[in-house]
């Protein structure tokens, strides 16, 4: 299909009557780094404000499975960040969802995850690198620059030479130290490559998404303690003020359209709701993927929001579903919202069918414990959880269902078992004085899950686990979810 359009915007400027304007929309570039840390997100959220604000329409994009550097995405463009894995989708997928969701922008940016070369696979097959030259990406370098003056030249060197087949098209050269540092970089840049300067940040603390215990605070977080929307501005106004804007987008421009065979780019198409599901979204729970949401929709489920932190009652609903997130971090007001934890321990003593996976897993259990304080919670779980001070459970995952998931397999969705399903887990979390005998959905072949072998708690017809699934060919569990309410429902 893209060699299709390619070769009829090549003859005519245009494919299936979009105008060669409105093809223009897969401009996009991928913003990369040296290592992790570099400050790679706060760019790319002020990049994203920046352009904004200039009245460009902007799609982002993250590489890899995070929920945190999404939400500050999302909230710079104005439109949801969609993730781009290798490990949980094919490349046809991940083809399929840049080009859907980019068509209607002006511009992409693509964030990278950790450096440029950077992947699991030493080969580097799953590798940023590899992500760029999958989608056609100019690739523009941030470079920490602290401690390092012209050592950043020989640093740019291996980079360029690296992989020649990787279009770097410039460098931001970030944390700056002041004019007379900037100097000393631009000149052994100059000296010694062609790299192109595209501009400088210098170090404020004031430019930095604000940290805790567990990484960056998500953005649905602080927009409630008011502060996202002022730290967004500050990095549009930086990026804005120390970064050449025209040439980013002229660089956007020249990206080349992604090579590869036969691909169908169309999505599911969507079905009249006939099942209601509430779904917790608020500043305890808000890890959400964009393009499972989606998929609620064309599997006939309308879903209904509520506040957990807020809100007395679960709405009239026909199943539940409670994301991710860090309820730790609320669960004095949780624990304080009474009615709320009470209708839906009933509901889920009734029956009602039930997924809940990491931060909601938390939510349902007895209490929760962190930093020597301890509140109850829902109390539908038979097990108290206690948050460490060091990760439980923290990468990619696979698993394979041990017959006790209580979901219908998907018509047509492939058979995982052969490499086992794809998720992934992040949590200082685990639980405490769960009942003997308990029934799992999953074994886990690599990562933790719940208990070191185990994932995914079944208990009547609620499943729950510490994996983050994403919907997609390989782990298709929508469909299998809402099929699941209906089939309950009716």
């Amino acid at each position: 299909m893209l060699r299709l359009i390619r070769t009829m915007y090549r003859t005519t400027g245009a494919y299936n009557g979009v105008s060669r304007t409105r093809f223009q929309a897969m401009a996009h570039f991928y913003l990369a780094a040296a290592h992790k840390s570099s400050g790679k997100t706060s760019l790319a959220v002020g990049l994203t404000a920046a352009f904004v604000k200039k009245g460009i329409k902007v799609q982002p994009f993250k590489k890899g499975p995070d929920y945190i550097d999404p939400l500050w995405l999302s909230r710079a463009a104005g439109t949801s960040c969609y993730n781009l894995d290798f490990f949980t989708q094919t490349h046809e997928e991940i083809i399929s969802t840049f080009c859907n969701h980019l068509e209607a922008a002006d511009i992409g940016v693509i964030e990278g995850n950790k450096g440029l070369y950077d992947g699991v696979d030493v080969e580097g097959t799953d590798s940023n690198a590899a992500l760029a030259t999958l989608l056609g990406s100019p690739v523009i370098l941030v470079i920490d620059t602290m401690g390092i003056t012209r050592g950043i030249a020989p640093l740019i060197r291996g980079y360029l030479d690296f992989d020649p087949n990787i279009d770097i098209r410039g460098v931001i050269l970030n944390k700056v130290g002041g004019s007379r540092h900037e100097t000393k970089l631009r000149a052994a840049l100059e000296r010694y490559t062609d790299t192109r300067v595209l501009g400088s940040i210098g170090r404020d603390s004031g430019l930095e998404i604000p940290e805790r215990h567990l990484g960056l605070m998500p953005a649905n977080e602080a927009h409630s303690a008011g502060t996202a929307d002022g730290v967004i501005s500050r990095l549009a106004d930086s990026v804005t003020a120390g970064i050449d804007l025209d040439r980013m987008v002229k660089i956007a421009h020249s990206a080349k359209l992604p090579g590869v065979p036969e691909m169908t780019v169309a999505g599911p198409g969507r079905i009249d709701a006939d099942v209601r599901i509430a779904i917790a979204k608020d500043a305890a729970f808000g890890f959400y993927y964009p393009d499972d949401l989606e998929a609620f929709a064309h599997a006939g489920a309308e879903l209904v929001p509520f506040d957990t932190l807020n809100d007395p009652h679960l709405p009239e609903s026909d199943g539940l579903f409670i994301g991710g997130g860090f309820p730790e971090t609320r669960m004095e007001a949780l624990s304080a919202n009474q009615s709320l934890l009470g209708d839906i321990r009933n509901a889920l003593a009734n029956g009602l069918p039930a997924y809940a996976e990491c931060g909601g897993l938390m939510y349902l259990a007895r209490s929760i414990r962190w930093q020597d304080k301890q509140y109850p919670m829902v109390a539908a779980i038979e097990a108290d959880v206690i948050v460490d001070d060091r990760p439980r459970g923290r990468g990619y995952m696979r698993m394979e269902e041990t017959g006790h998931c209580p979901w219908p397999p998907c018509a047509n969705s492939p058979d995982a078992s052969q490499t086992g399903i794809p998720a992934h887990e992040f949590h200082y979390s685990y639980l405490e004085n769960l009942y003997e005998n308990a029934e799992f959905a999953c074994r886990v072949l690599r990562g933790t899950g719940i208990n070191g072998d185990q994932d995914g708690l079944v208990q009547g017809n609620l499943m729950a686990g510490f994996a983050h699934h994403r919907n997609t060919r390989a782990n298709p569990w929508v469909g299998r979810f809402v099929e699941f309410v209906r089939q309950k429902s009716a």
